[in-house]
């Protein structure tokens, strides 16, 4: 877009169309291995002018020349040439402007030449898809209920007459304290001031006032189209981040947005003066509404935890909730990384676990999921709505289970939908059903709060082998099997050799060739590991791809920097769990460290809870 603006230079003059073809003529000249020979003013398509001279590629000499001149003038304090060159280009600064220097300068001088939004917005219009277009076969990915009902037509066609369908996507703060804007995108229908709507939930509410957004900028508007984005007054005290909005009463959610980060960052907030803590609260409320992906959580010590995707991205959060939300000075602890449980062999005995009254017994095993399982979980690709025939052909296809267990899957955790799973593989047990539940609240309960240091478990199976009830139904409640099922559960973990899974940044670095070199030096001493290395092709930059350990990530981006003299550019974005090397009971490994530290800080009992507390003796 830029080429075409540089194209466009001195056509100002000629019709619509003329200068269409010209510029059209020009940008072609401008790619490939085109030469402009400035002697006889002509372009060539050999690099030697016919006096032997070498000829510098178009594109260099015509667009990338100037712009470097412009960087090399103002970021070496050349003012005559710099204030020669602006008059040149024809750049009108305020007068606040032309009193900066610098890096300043060069930003305010590059926004009025060369602006981003310009170049983005028609990228966007000639490469992206109209939502009359992309919506026809968007529809199924983003509606989840039956594809012909009236609200998925009406999304499929783009129809402005069908009923409101409108998903939120997130909660921006208003000028008035503690007040959001719903923003999100109106799929189909028309949204309007004071249109009643349905909520997705029993509850009406009246819509108070539609606006639109522009950058920093809201205008009060009417109505708003499907294929649109918009901004509602009056519904964020109904909703806490994401939602559907619609007037059809047998509408379907929209599905909810997938992030490719995972929360994996943790830091613990509290406010400095001890009053200020309702505001603290009702900050972190603010915060949860206004960034989609960010998780705001009370531990059961009272700690208040902000979890983010990376460092920069809870600094962010931490800046807002001080100064937008909260408006309070807080105090906060360093960065901490959540890690996964996990086991690495089957259980090495058949664990049993009796209810407080010694009536009832479970018998379980654990053993760890095959390889790629607990991401097609995280994917959505296996999952407990999934009908249970599909579910099982899946599972005994790709990762070889038996048909039969792999009907008999009472439930996937953490909160239902996690990457472990409970497996009922017994014959013939009466009153099984009658206790089911209970052993998925034992179940959701363990795997939320591990064994090792009550951190999620991940990449899990454990099965249901027997069970031994009391005939009469009293003694046989959630009070007697709930807490059974949960010892039972960790025995099963820590006899088959539990680990700990750390996350994974996958780094993605550009720089130049030199310092390539230091690049690696930074890497080896945080533990990652570079798995490929490729050259851009036509230029000097080189992309280097490497996992990250997140834990080793804090000051990553500052120490590359100093290594390589600020030419490293990193780029992190969480990738997978790994399984941190090392046998969480033996006391010198890495684990052992992350367990005990982990227990110290939520303030559980020193060292591992031994597998007594959890494995009964017939």
């Amino acid at each position: 877009m830029y080429v075409a603006k540089f194209a466009a230079k001195g056509e100002g003059q000629l019709g619509p169309a003329e200068r269409a073809k010209k510029v059209e003529d020009m940008m072609k000249k401008l790619w490939g291995d085109r030469y402009f020979d400035p002697a006889n003013g002509k372009f060539s398509k050999s690099a030697t002018s016919p006096d032997g001279k070498k000829l510098p590629r178009t594109f260099c000499q015509l667009i990338l020349d100037p712009i470097f001149k412009v960087f090399d003038a103002i970021m070496n304090f050349k003012k005559e040439e710099t204030a020669k060159l602006i008059e040149k280009l024809d750049i009108k600064l305020d007068s606040e402007d032309k009193d900066k220097e610098g890096k300043p300068l060069l930003k305010a001088v590059m926004r009025r030449w060369l602006p981003a939004g310009d170049a983005l917005l028609q990228m966007i219009t000639i490469h992206l898809p109209s939502p009359v277009t992309a919506q026809k076969y968007r529809c199924e990915l983003l509606y989840e209920g039956p594809p012909d009902d009236e609200a998925a037509m009406g999304i499929k066609s783009c129809d402005p007459k069908g009923p409101l369908m409108m998903y939120i996507s997130k909660m921006v703060p208003t000028s008035d304290k503690g007040r959001f804007y719903a923003f999100g995108r109106v799929f189909s229908g028309l949204v309007s001031t004071g249109l009643k709507v349905r909520i997705m939930g029993p509850n009406y509410t009246p819509g108070k006032k539609t606006i639109l957004m522009m950058g920093r900028y809201v205008e009060p508007i009417e109505d708003v189209p499907c294929g649109n984005i918009v901004g509602l007054v009056g519904v964020d005290q109904f909703l806490v981040k994401t939602g559907t909005i619609t007037t059809f009463e047998h509408a379907h959610n929209m599905r909810v947005m997938k992030f490719s980060v995972s929360p994996v960052v943790r830091v613990a907030v509290e406010a400095k003066n001890p009053a200020d803590l309702p505001k603290l609260v009702e900050g972190l409320k603010r915060l949860a509404k206004s960034d989609p992906m960010v998780q705001c959580i009370i531990e059961e010590s009272g700690e208040h935890i902000i979890a983010g995707a990376g460092e920069l991205h809870l600094e962010i959060c931490l800046k807002d909730l001080e100064e937008d939300h909260a408006c309070i000075p807080i105090k906060k602890s360093d960065p901490v990384v959540s890690y996964r449980e996990t086991v690495s062999e089957e259980s090495n005995v058949l664990c049993l676990s009796k209810s407080p009254n010694k009536h009832n017994r479970l018998y379980m095993k654990a053993r760890p999921f095959p390889d790629g399982l607990a991401e097609d979980i995280d994917k959505g690709e296996v999952s407990a709505r999934q009908e249970l025939k599909q579910r099982a052909r899946y599972l005994a296809e790709k990762y070889e289970w038996d048909v039969a267990e792999a009907r008999k899957i009472w439930c996937f955790g953490p909160d239902g939908t996690g990457p472990n799973i409970l497996t009922d593989i017994t014959k013939g047990v009466q009153y099984l059903n009658e206790i089911k539940d209970s052993v998925v609240a034992g179940f959701q309960w363990a795997t939320k709060e591990g064994a090792l240091c009550e951190e999620n478990m991940r990449g899990v199976r454990f099965d249901v082998h027997d069970v031994t009830l009391h005939a009469d139904a009293i003694h046989r409640g959630g009070g007697q099997i709930i807490p059974t099922a949960r010892r039972c559960l960790y025995a099963s973990v820590l006899t088959a050799q539990p680990r700990l899974m750390e996350p994974i940044y996958l780094v993605e670095i550009q720089c130049p060739e030199q310092v390539v070199g230091g690049i690696y030096g930074v890497l080896n001493r945080k533990r990652g590991h570079v798995f490929e290395e490729t050259q851009v092709a036509g230029t000097p930059m080189f992309v280097v791809k490497a996992y990250l350990p997140v834990n080793e990530s804090f000051g990553f981006t500052a120490d590359l920097r100093s290594n390589t003299g600020g030419q490293a550019f990193p780029q992190c974005v969480f990738d997978h769990w790994q399984i941190l090397p090392g046998d969480p009971f033996d006391n010198t490994s890495r684990p052992s460290q992350v367990v005990a530290e982990t227990r110290k800080r939520k303030g559980l009992k020193e060292g591992i809870p031994a597998l007594d507390n959890f494995l009964d003796k017939l």
